[in-house]
């Protein structure tokens, strides 16, 4: 964005000081970071007030702050614009920004995939186009705004990932982005105890649809029956379905895992063989959504396929990490959930690139009530997979930890509740080049802990 002060005040029918000759070229919250020519946002909360650090946001390089109506004793010397509310002024501004771009913006939401799907859509769609994702964990009601306003203007796709908790979220988001394109990735159980139900799950993350323009493109998981039934409530959907069940109308089948990726094949929309530089057969299916995308916006099969060759993941997505002793870790710490675990374990117990298999799980959170019945269920699909060790992390884990005991599992089990060491220790006394470990858990458990305290003992 690079926009005139007074166009803003403009924008937000604000008063304010000092705004003739200057220009503003994006927008932010923090003023530690600062890039030279940002709007300076500050919010008034129970611990911080940020108006506290205007003047050194100024000093660092924005071209300007705002201030709240009925904060006392703005500074007189420099640029401000006055406003009500801090919140509803930065989305007023990103809402104006977007409705100027001419780049085709891509909606992302679902309960697990959706920043792996982000990532695919911005390696694959970045090899014809000029492409700006969401950075980080940008994908809400203020982080959004922040990532629209700074979308440079020769963008040509914007790819927007949209996170929730509740009703409601997902809707706004989606009229504030306008979304050329939408996807859902699939529906899990995150947010249980906010939503009550997968019906209910679903049914938020399809608000998604709210903002979609009038002549565009709905792609989703054409395996999951809640969101087969919401679409079929609404026959006006220029919709697709991406998955493994032939009524999609883009499908994968004969996935095998191989050391650079997992390669597979593809019908309907699109046919062949195509690769990509991850594991994991959740991952092929996201990036089916890719493709349809990359197939819409004019991109040729074969350069879907080399895109799609060269994909770069943010990581702790499946991210393979070989270790000194020749141990390959899977590191998918990043996040976790009942159908995102499930789809980490099925690979595990496919793969073939190592003998020796391990698992390392933490808790999987905002669960609900049902989070027991979650956490003692994972024993099932652990009994059909030849391991050599099961290490468990958290108090939740805990209720697996008694469950595989009582069923007599016969691989090593270890449980610790908050410290990672005896997790490290067991791990560096068994695994070798012929093991595989996996890691898995809610963002908050950060496992990536187990993998860095191994690779830091090797050296």
């Amino acid at each position: 964005m690079k926009r005139k002060l007074t166009e803003l005040a403009n924008w937000l029918d604000a008063s304010g000081q000092l705004l003739e000759g200057i220009i503003v070229t994006g927008a932010t919250i923090d003023s530690r970071n600062i890039k030279e020519g940002e709007l300076f946002i500050p919010f008034r909360g129970e611990h911080a007030n940020g108006h506290t650090y205007v003047r050194s946001a100024i000093e660092n390089g924005a071209s300007a702050s705002l201030w709240l109506a009925d904060e006392p004793n703005p500074p007189e010397d420099i640029p401000l614009l006055f406003v009500e509310n801090a919140e509803l002024a930065l989305q007023q501004l990103a809402r104006n920004y977007r409705e100027q771009l001419t780049c085709k913006v891509i909606g992302v939401t679902g309960s697990n995939g959706k920043t792996s799907t982000k990532d695919l859509l911005a390696s694959v769609l970045g090899d014809s186009f000029a492409v700006r994702k969401t950075e980080g964990n940008f994908n809400n009601e203020l982080g959004m705004p922040l990532t629209i306003l700074s979308l440079e203007e020769d963008t040509e796709v914007a790819v927007l990932e949209m996170g929730m908790s509740g009703f409601g979220e997902i809707s706004f988001l989606s009229q504030l982005a306008k979304p050329d394109i939408a996807i859902i990735t699939n529906i899990g159980e995150a947010h249980m105890q906010d939503l009550g139900s997968r019906e209910g799950i679903a049914k938020a993350k399809f608000e998604i649809i709210d903002g979609l323009s009038s002549n565009g493109a709905f792609y989703y998981d054409g395996d999951e029956p809640l969101l087969t039934a919401l679409v079929n409530e609404h026959p006006e959907l220029d919709a697709r379905a991406f998955g493994y069940g032939s009524t999609s109308d883009l499908l994968a089948k004969d996935i095998q895992v191989t050391e650079q990726g997992s390669r597979f094949t593809v019908a309907g929309q699109l046919e062949g063989q195509f690769v990509i530089p991850v594991f994991g057969e959740h991952q092929v299916k996201n990036s089916l959504a890719a493709m349809l995308v990359a197939k819409k916006l004019g991109m040729t099969e074969e350069t879907i396929r080399r895109a799609l060759l060269n994909a770069v993941l943010t990581p702790m997505r499946m991210q393979p990490v070989t270790a000194k002793s020749g141990a390959l870790f899977i590191n998918d710490a990043y996040n976790a959930a009942p159908t995102s675990l499930h789809a980490a374990l099925t690979f595990i117990g496919q793969t073939e690139l190592r003998r020796d298999k391990w698992i390392v799980l933490g808790d999987m959170l905002e669960l609900g009530q049902d989070e027991r019945h979650f956490h003692e269920s994972v024993a099932d699909q652990l009994a059909n997979l030849q391991l050599k060790g099961i290490a468990l992390y958290g108090p939740r884990m805990h209720w697996l930890y008694d469950e595989l005991r009582n069923r007599n599992t016969t691989a090593e089990l270890i449980w610790t509740e908050k410290d990672y060491a005896p997790i490290i220790e067991k791990l560096l006394e068994s695994i070798d080049d012929q093991s595989i470990i996996l890691l898995k858990g809610s963002r908050g458990m950060a496992l990536e802990n187990v993998l860095k305290g191994v690779l830091e003992t090797e050296e």
